[in-house]
């Protein structure tokens, strides 16, 4: 009986009834769709296999191993999962053509680097010697396209590269293997179409393209085509030798978890990365289910107001107070019902749409359509469980009323709501408890290692703990509510009447500041994530040089020639060099010429090395000089090289944690300081500078006011146990005189000597590269005009030209539009809540009208209700959200950026509910319309 009454009941308040649905069907939507789009970007078992090797059994490469104690992960063949991590100069990687069994037919695939010429410039694309259209790779190569190459000048290509050079089928495209023509165009089920790939065959490449230069040895695949399956006994030998294997068998039945790991070495660490992640989404998604219910619980709120009467009919008609409670019930439970199967089926729908979009344009961003079951009725389960919740307080709060005492009123008696505040002092002061076990636990394990392990229980304590923050808030509204109330003598009319009337109907205020609140702390959590997300992003990015810096080289070394001897380096003139830049992009504020030690050229490198030579003749130097770190002065880091204490000043700053490089040492004086670390030397440091010192960047490398200069042959292989970056030796040593001066950012320089000290020292200082400095980020055309104008002063097509965009494009725009997307939110929330209450006042409103109140005291009084929900809302939520989101993000990796966008949320606080009650006001009709004369009045 409770299930057709409230099905009745459902039909006859349409409107009323589509808003719950869609309440709780957006957010199961959209976790099931996110769960799906997820679990589409992971590739299974069969997409590996078909998207990788086709129709091949398995494919050999060479395994980036640092020695012959390595194993490669089953399902990707170019990552090592467990070594010993000890690099073995010894230790040389077979040829993979070398290690194949017999009885197959080999399809070899090889990579070339080629390049094709754009005005002065040569630009790159990749090139692929394979037979693509073989049967064999039926399903990782797709002739989309065209025809199959017929005459020795036929090419295939990818779309891409059609698209970016503007060609089509038949036209002519010149590159640095020869001249073809496209005539058809493949798509690879493993990358983008908007790759630029030539796919040629063996024969169609000169042997002098195939030989040109250092060939990688990773450019090299074979896949074997055959009946036998290669199994993972034969990897781990092939491992052992260098070489890895991608396997059909073994991809499709992986070894344990223990047969991948080198005897002795233990697992690796697990990454606390997918659990922040994990935990983020957690969080919103858990917000956001509790926003959608308590805006179902208004909504119910107001409908069962107006079953009051009905529903006290019913009970003096016989039912009991579970029959009428479960009335209530029910229609959460109908419309649960169809709202978390529509969300489902939605999710699904758009998420595969998504997929099918994404694939249909050549992204290789999704492999299929992978549906989360699991995730999708997590979603369904707790959106079924918000709908349930909301409707339960009202179905509860109508139960409790005497049938007798609403069939002459209508109104529900005022309930005492002493429980309801104190089980919110006890939620509160729960929630405070999970959230400082959750702080305690994460700040007692000083090892970042032992930390890690303990992240999944720290972020579930600080997620609960949240939960049940919002929760307790929402429990002590009304009891704030009053306590407003109580204090409202001296405002303004609307807003004594607002408060008043909050006060007195707090079925319906405190469902509304709920909503309001959940949105906020939703709104406040995702903008103090996101701000400590993106000051992590600043404190990790890799600076090259300052904001919308460029350097060029003034000298190129030029490729050895056929017999083995040197050429001499391409020298250009800075003035020339600077002349093409400004003529190309126009927007150069100003350049300078950038001196240095001189650099690594002509020199030989590898396994078999001659050392018995100079480190520096007349025409080779394989010196490069770096800062030596002073004992003590070196990073803590774990023994599963973690960073121990990001904070701790050793690990921080230009260098700090970034071995030395060439260009890492400067010649020069205050202007170059200025120029290139973007800070001001002073007296004292030019005086050190006079004096035959250094300018360090960072306090690292000193120690009692000196650093220790150092020149290492490149040409040696030594690896520091204490500082894995130290590869080389150190055959010279200086110990100089240091002051501090650190740079605007973390720069890749060690500091800057006089040229007088580069001298005395015997450095060959020499004009190195030429500084320039942009007013802006140059746009694509402007870089490719740069690069154009640069190669023609370098006599070289493949120098480009490359600025140092910085970290701050866009940072500003994206908080700001957090911002917008939260208030869109905290107003939806604002707008729905005081919509239901103005309905639910309506006969209030009748009341006042009959009584003499103007329209313009009923349009500030909607204002007013709405500024007053929004404003208490917004203000609890702000607290409720950034409290936990600090405290979450200060238990993974962005502990060491956790940032407070205190403006962004003085306005999320401030200008919501101003602008709230402003819309409240403006869309309220100051006219009432004609109402059916109430029954027995």
């Amino acid at each position: 009986m409770a299930l057709r009454v409230a099905r009745r009941d459902i039909r006859r308040h349409k409107g009323r009834s589509l808003l719950i649905i869609l309440l709780i069907m957006l957010p199961v939507a959209g976790m099931t769709g996110a769960a799906t789009l997820f679990q589409s970007s992971q590739k299974t078992p069969e997409e590996i296999v078909r998207f990788e090797l086709g129709g091949t059994q398995a494919r050999f490469s060479t395994l980036p191993a640092p020695n012959a104690h390595s194993v490669q992960d089953p399902l990707n063949d170019a990552m090592v999962v467990s070594s010993t991590g000890v690099y073995d100069p010894d230790f040389k990687p077979a040829n993979p053509r070398d290690l194949l069994p017999p009885g197959y037919e080999v399809l070899p695939l090889r990579q070339l680097n080629l390049t094709t010429g754009v005005g002065s410039a040569l630009v790159s694309l990749q090139g692929r010697v394979v037979d693509a259209l073989h049967p064999a790779f039926a399903g990782k190569f797709t002739l989309l396209e065209g025809r199959a190459p017929q005459a020795a000048g036929e090419a295939l290509v990818s779309p891409g590269l059609l698209e970016r050079f503007s060609l089509g089928f038949g036209e002519e495209f010149t590159t640095s293997a020869g001249t073809f023509v496209p005539v058809g165009t493949v798509r690879d089920a493993d990358a983008s179409d908007r790759n630029s790939v030539i796919f040629l065959r063996q024969e169609q490449v000169p042997e002098a393209v195939l030989n040109e230069g250092p060939q990688s040895p990773h450019s090299m695949s074979y896949y074997l085509v055959g009946s036998e399956p290669v199994t993972w006994p034969q990897i781990l030998a092939a491992n052992r030798q260098g070489v890895s294997v991608l396997s059909r068998s073994v991809v499709l039945n992986p070894p344990s978890l223990a047969e991948r790991n080198v005897d002795g070495v233990p697992p690796p660490p697990s990454s606390s990365g997918a659990v922040a992640l994990y935990t983020t989404f957690g969080l919103v998604a858990v917000l956001a289910l509790l926003e959608v219910g308590l805006l179902a619980g208004a909504a119910f709120a107001v409908g069962a107001k107006r079953q009051v009467r009905e529903l006290a009919l019913l009970a003096a008609s016989g039912a009991d107070t579970p029959t009428v409670r479960s009335v209530v019930t029910s229609a959460g439970l109908w419309l649960g019902s169809i709202a978390v199967l529509a969300g489902a089926a939605l999710g699904l729908g758009s998420g595969a749409a998504v997929v099918y979009w994404v694939r249909s344009m050549g992204s290789a961003r999704f492999a299929g359509v992978h549906p989360d079951v699991l995730l999708t009725v997590v979603a369904m389960v707790l959106g079924l469980v918000c709908c349930l919740l909301a409707a339960m307080a009202p179905a509860n709060q109508v139960a409790r009323q005497a049938a007798l005492g609403a069939l002459k009123s209508g109104r529900a008696p005022a309930g005492s709501a002493k429980r309801t505040t104190i089980a919110g002092a006890v939620l509160l002061l729960l929630a405070g408890a999970l959230l400082a076990a959750g702080w305690l636990l994460g700040e007692s394990a000083g090892d970042p290692d032992r930390r890690a392990g303990q992240l999944p229980v720290v972020t579930s304590l600080l997620i609960g703990g949240a939960v049940l923050a919002v929760a307790a808030l929402v429990l002590l509204a009304g009891y704030l509510v009053g306590l407003l109330t109580a204090r409202t003598g001296a405002l303004p009319l609307s807003l004594r009447m607002a408060a008043r009337d909050s006060a007195r109907n707090r079925g319906r205020t405190v469902p509304a500041v709920g909503a309001v609140l959940a949105a906020a702390t939703l709104a406040s959590a995702a903008l103090v994530l996101a701000a400590s997300q993106q000051a992590m992003m600043r404190e990790n990015h890799s600076w090259t040089a300052l904001e919308n810096q460029a350097f060029l080289p003034l000298s190129l070394e030029q490729p050895l020639l056929p017999d083995g001897s040197t050429q001499p380096a391409v020298v250009v003139d800075p003035a020339e060099l600077a002349s093409a830049v400004e003529g190309a992009t126009g927007n150069v504020a100003w350049t300078r010429t950038i001196s240095a030690p001189g650099y690594v050229h002509n020199c030989a490198f590898g396994n078999g090395t001659d050392l018995s030579g100079p480190a520096r003749t007349a025409t080779s130097n394989c010196l490069q000089y770096v800062l030596a770190t002073p004992a003590g002065n070196e990073c803590p880091m774990t023994p599963e090289r973690r960073v121990a204490d990001p904070n701790d000043w050793r690990c921080r700053g230009s260098m700090a944690q970034s071995p030395g490089a060439q260009g890492s040492i400067l010649v020069g004086g205050a202007d170059e300081i200025s120029a290139v670390l973007g800070a001001e030397a002073g007296p004292e440091a030019l005086a050190v500078l006079a004096d035959g010192g250094m300018v360090v960047t960072n306090p690292v490398f000193v120690r009692d006011g000196t650093v220790v200069l150092e020149g290492q042959d490149v040409r040696t292989q030594a690896q520091d146990p204490a500082d894995p970056s130290r590869m080389h030796e150190t055959v010279t040593s200086s110990t100089l005189p240091a002051i501090v001066v650190e740079p605007a950012q973390a720069l890749p320089y060690y500091g800057v000597i006089s040229p007088e000290t580069a001298r005395r020292l015997d450095l060959h200082p020499e004009p190195a590269e030429l500084l320039v400095q942009l007013t802006s980020f140059p746009s694509a055309g402007e870089r490719d005009a740069a690069a154009g104008a640069v190669a023609a002063v370098y006599q070289q097509p493949a120098v480009g030209f490359w600025a140092e965009p910085g970290i701050t494009q866009g940072d500003s725009w994206m908080t700001w539009s957090i911002v917008a997307i939260s208030a869109v939110i905290t107003f939806s929330a604002a707008g729905i809540t005081t919509g239901l209450s103005l309905a639910d006042a309506r006969a209030d409103h009748v009341t006042l009208a009959g009584i003499g109140a103007s329209p313009r005291l009923r349009k500030s009084l909607a204002g007013s209700q709405a500024l007053l929900t929004a404003g208490l809302g917004t203000l609890l939520g702000g607290i409720a959200g950034t409290l936990p989101a600090v405290l979450v993000a200060g238990s993974t990796e962005l502990r060491t950026a956790v940032e407070v966008p205190w403006l962004h949320l003085l306005a999320l606080v401030f200008a919501v509910p101003l602008a709230g009650g402003l819309l409240a006001w403006l869309f309220t009709r100051a006219r009432l319309p004609a109402s059916r004369r109430t029954l027995g009045t």
